[in-house]
């Protein structure tokens, strides 16, 4: 390749003399002043260069660096943050807090009575951490900060000059909103946010999301069911998303955030911590201000002394006691727990066992399995909860990430409590009363099932409503029917005398709870109203089959017939006889079509109406099982423990200036107040609108109609779409027995690490 490279250049060189005319270019340029003329504009555009792209480069630079750092400060706006719980005195003091940037402060206290210089040596030197009884390094990571500083004086003469690093308030008892010295020639604009300091210890908080009452794997998965209902949903879900990404492409681009902005998270967690800080800080400066002598005993203070020192012995000594025989006690009640999860997973393992795996499990077709199964997760998944909720003790009561569970926990807890209740209420009425019970059902079931259908069949074998139908084949089908529901009335003879049996046992059951004897009597009222299920089915399938061939026939008179394979309608020659053949097929399916018609109406309506108690019983079931009732308690009770969300109300400057009592001049200023948005009771019940969605889609579908106009089945909703709601409370993955052990069995951490909810399971 290089030597025909090297040849062609030559060949080129020798042909054109490519020298020769390069040289000539040369002297033509030179002749006629290009040279020259190139010369100048390289000059003037190094001149425009320096003059004007240079300048305007140092210019951009210095603005982004005093952007950097002025950080959250920018354009001479100072924010300070005051919580709304400080005294309201004349008193001076110290304001000692989290300084964020030059112009952002947090104050987290005022310290009366001490020098300012004095302080600012004792935050440099940590003394005023020592009585804490968690690490000071996790509350300043949570808050972004890695010291606290003094960031100003209250109530003290303030100096000619605005200071951004040392700020002058001033409190009255008149005036419920601080004053802050600031000569409006310091050309720095106030921003003023009040808050209300939330209680760790009462588990209040402030979030920018509201709280999760769902645990965070089912709220990714969305729902535990597989059925059509939820691959709909997901379908539906990932269209959105996609116009959403498409939508992004054509519309206005959002604005880069603020370092004001990307810092309200840190803010809110500065607001959370701020009430643990401000009690460290006054019990080790009230320690530093009380050192002086003790004064020696008494002998009456000797005396109380050496009772309260043999008291003490007594008490050591029982302490020794229990802690000696705390561990063995642990380990036994451990092994009991495991002991009854081996039972429980076995029991689970066997209501989740499937013949095939197209095939529905036991708890997918009995409530009554499902209400063990609800049952029987929650058993295994209590003590992993119990165990998260018992390690918040080793961190700081700020810290929030364990809050859900606990509302998760004890709403449960409480809802199995009143399961329990009702149960025992409703159990003994039903064991006290087990024979007028079972007369009352069997009552019911015969009145309605059997001679009500009866009835009914006959009134079809009739005229009913006038109809004139197909005499023979209404008695043909009506014989048939009556024939099934005599046989079905000999079987329930055969099983009245041992209802009342039934019924005492379900009245048992209900020891364990209100939710299992209504899943029993769902269990109970499909096995009682299993004939009228299958006059359902037979109705529909000859109808459906009737409907099916009267268009296949009407097809065949327009002289087209129905293609499967590319399903659409073709055209078809038919011969003299196919048509008469056809035409009389189609008269007889016509005339008939109204007698088999009001048979399967009134089976499908027999069936929805069975369907329509199935559906109020599950309901009972899932108010019983997942209603947030300890939720709506603290709604009601303490809304700050359901954050969900903030809001920001910008106060009327003019009323907040008039109760000032200092006469300085004021600058440009605005007192915003920052408050916590409760959760919303629609976000309480969004899980029950989103099952009721789910029923309204499956039942009032076009589709479902369709199907119950053309005699096709219409398949029950999905127990897991179902109960999809009642296992949200519930992790996707049970732990196992060896998780269980280690987590239930290792030491208590001392690093403060708190596991997020729903993350041991993943």
């Amino acid at each position: 390749v290089l030597t025909i490279v090297v040849f062609i250049a030559g060949y080129i060189t020798a042909r054109f003399s490519l020298i020769t005319q390069a040289i000539d270019l040369a002297y033509f340029a030179w002749d006629h002043g290009v040279v020259g003329r190139a010369t100048k504009g390289f000059l003037i555009l190094s001149l425009f260069f320096f003059l004007f792209f240079i300048p305007i480069e140092r210019i951009a630079s210095r603005e982004i660096s005093l952007g950097e750092f002025l950080l959250m400060g920018s354009n001479g706006l100072m924010r300070v943050f005051w919580p709304l719980d400080f005294q309201r005195n004349s008193q001076p003091g110290v304001l000692v807090g989290w300084r964020n940037s030059e112009l952002d402060i947090f104050v987290v206290d005022i310290l009366n009575g001490v020098d300012s210089r004095r302080i600012a040596k004792e935050l440099s030197s940590r003394s005023l951490y020592r009585k804490s009884l968690h690490s000071v390094e996790r509350i300043f990571e949570l808050c972004g900060r890695t010291e606290l500083h003094v960031l100003g004086s209250l109530n003290e003469e303030p100096g000619p000059l605005f200071q951004p690093d040392h700020i002058y308030a001033f409190t009255d008892k008149s005036c419920r909103y601080p004053q802050i010295f600031c000569p409006p020639a310091s050309g720095i604009d106030f921003q003023v946010i009040l808050f209300q300091r939330p209680h760790p210890r009462r588990m209040q908080y402030l979030s920018l999301t509201p709280i999760p009452l769902a645990l965070e794997d089912r709220m990714t998965n969305g729902s535990i069911g597989d059925g059509d209902d939820t691959v709909e949903e997901q379908r539906e879900r990932e269209r959105k998303a996609e116009l959403v990404e498409k939508l992004k492409l054509h519309s206005v681009v959002r604005p880069t955030p603020t370092m004001k902005e990307k810092s309200l998270q840190m803010i809110i967690d500065q607001v959370n911590c701020s009430h643990e800080m401000r009690q460290l800080l006054k019990e080790n400066v009230a320690l530093i201000m009380s050192r002086r002598s003790r004064r020696s005993l008494s002998v009456s203070e000797r005396v109380v002394e050496s009772a309260t020192s043999l008291w003490r012995i007594v008490l050591k000594g029982l302490m020794d006691m229990a802690k000696f025989l705390w561990p063995f006690a642990t380990k036994l009640f451990v092994l009991i727990i495991l002991v009854w999860r081996l039972v429980a997973e076995t029991i689970l393992r066997v209501l989740e066992w499937r013949l095939r795996p197209e095939l529905a499990a036991l708890k997918d077709i009995s409530a009554t399995a499902q209400q063990f199964d609800i049952r029987l997760q929650q058993f295994c998944y209590w003590p992993i909860q119990y165990v998260t909720l018992r390690r918040r003790k080793a961190d700081w009561e700020s810290v929030t990430t364990s809050h859900p569970d606990y509302i998760r926990f004890y709403n449960s807890l409480w809802l199995v409590a009143n399961d329990v209740i009702i149960g025992i209420a409703l159990g003994s009425y039903i064991i006290e009363n087990a024979s007028g019970v079972a007369y009352q059902i069997d009552y019911y079931l015969r009145a309605y099932t059997v001679e009500g259908m009866k009835a009914m069949i006959s009134w079809l074998m009739e005229r009913p409503g006038g109809l004139k139908l197909n005499d023979d084949l209404g008695n043909f089908l009506g014989d048939l029917f009556l024939w099934v529901i005599d046989y079905w009335a000999d079987t329930m003879t055969n099983i009245r005398p041992h209802l009342p049996g039934v019924i005492y046992a379900i009245g048992f059951s209900s020891f364990a709870g209100a939710s299992m004897p209504i899943a029993l009597f769902s269990d109970l009222l499909s096995i009682l109203t299993l004939h009228i299920y299958s006059f359902y089915i037979a109705s529909a399938r000859i109808y459906n089959w009737q409907l099916t061939i009267i268009i296949s026939l009407f097809h065949l008179f327009r002289g087209k017939k129905r293609n499967v394979l590319r399903n659409r309608i073709d055209s078809c020659d038919y011969d003299l006889d196919q048509l008469l053949i056809g035409t009389i097929l189609f008269t007889l399916l016509i005339f008939l079509l109204p007698t088999v018609l009001v048979f399967y109406f009134t089976f499908a309506s027999a069936r929805m109406a069975i369907i329509m108690l199935k559906a109020t019983l599950e309901t009972l079931l899932a108010c019983l099982n997942h209603f947030p009732l300890f939720a709506l308690m603290l709604r009601v009770k303490d809304s700050k423990r359901l954050p969900g969300g903030i809001s920001f109300e910008l106060l009327d400057t003019v009323t907040v200036v008039k109760g000032f009592k200092k006469s300085y001049e004021i600058p440009p200023l605005s007192y915003i107040n920052l408050k916590s948005t409760p959760l919303p009771f629609g976000a309480m019940f969004h899980q029950y609108f989103q099952l009721g969605q789910r029923i309204r889609k499956h039942y009032v579908s076009p589709h479902v109609i369709l199907c119950l106009m053309t005699g096709r089945f219409v398949p029950p909703i999905h127990r897991k779409n179902l109960y999809s709601m009642q296992y949200s409370m519930l992790p996707t993955k049970r732990a196992g027995m060896l998780e269980l052990w280690i987590r239930l069995t290792e030491d208590q951490p001392g690093n403060g690490a708190v596991p997020v909810s729903g993350r041991v399971f993943r």
